[in-house]
């Protein structure tokens, strides 16, 4: 889709670059890694024209250009669990219900998070704010598709992966900080820098989820599904969980300390 055919508001103020915002609401993440409403702070603090951009990339494909003409509203689809729950237990459908329901989480409790933050600012009806949405509710979708936990490596891991997919400061500065304070702690052969590396790695060789059919996509065999999409196994990340049993650490009660 050409950009001129995209719908973005033309009030919409010019993204800012704030190192010193976002290093406050990292620290508050760092003490309370479940207060996910920082991350969205640090993002928006981070990335400037990040999702700008990231948004064209989308538009050009053929499957962004698809999802932008439907503009389907996700976590209402994501939420109902009736459906998902009649597709075969070997679907990425029925693996994202089981994630979902093991973790205690809804795809409308990420929107709260986020819309604690949108509250204080001015929201806008077009395509961008749609697309940013988007990247926001298939989150936890990244999480079944890839192999990464919630654990705090896990999701530091996710976010490399994220990154090699949708380029942003912001995500990539909340991962490489929690693996670094993580790295002081943990045993060295755990080699938790790699699991970074190589999440962000396999991120950029996948093919682009976001754009994704979502509904079709959960239809899907789940490893018909990673293959299709060129997702790899996280096999640093795997070895890192192996050594955490090993030395009877528990990865979920791992926390990234603060100093």
């Amino acid at each position: 889709m050409h950009r001129s055919e995209l719908n973005i508001d033309p009030s919409r103020p010019k993204a800012r670059f704030r190192p010193i915002k976002a290093m406050k609401h990292m620290k508050t993440l760092i003490a309370d890694k479940e207060d996910t409403e920082q991350v969205f702070h640090i993002i928006e603090a981070l990335s400037g024209d990040s999702l700008r951009r990231n948004f064209y990339k989308f538009a050009e494909t053929d499957e962004g250009e698809a999802a932008l003409k439907e503009r389907i509203y996700l976590p209402p689809i994501l939420d109902k669990r009736d459906w998902l729950r009649e597709l075969p237990s070997n679907t990425v459908g029925a693996a994202y219900l089981r994630f979902m329901e093991s973790e205690g989480l809804t795809a409308q409790g990420l929107v709260d998070e986020s819309m604690q933050m949108r509250e204080r600012k001015e929201k806008f009806d077009d395509d961008l704010e749609w697309y940013g949405n988007r990247t926001r509710d298939t989150h936890d979708l990244y999480h079944v598709l890839t192999g990464y936990g919630r654990d705090a490596l896990g999701e530091a891991s996710l976010l490399a992966f994220t990154h090699g997919q949708m380029p942003s400061r912001g995500i990539n500065f909340i991962s490489f900080v929690g693996t670094r304070e993580m790295k002081k702690h943990l045993p060295k052969r755990a080699n938790v820098a790699e699991c970074r590396r190589e999440a962000y790695r396999n991120g950029k060789a996948a093919k682009l989820i976001a754009a994704e059919d979502i509904i079709s996509l959960m239809k899907e065999p789940l490893d018909e599904a990673r293959a299709r999409l060129s997702i790899a196994k996280p096999v640093a990340y795997r070895h890192a969980l192996r050594v955490f049993e090993e030395d009877g650490l528990i990865a979920t009660d791992i926390q990234v300390a603060a100093e």
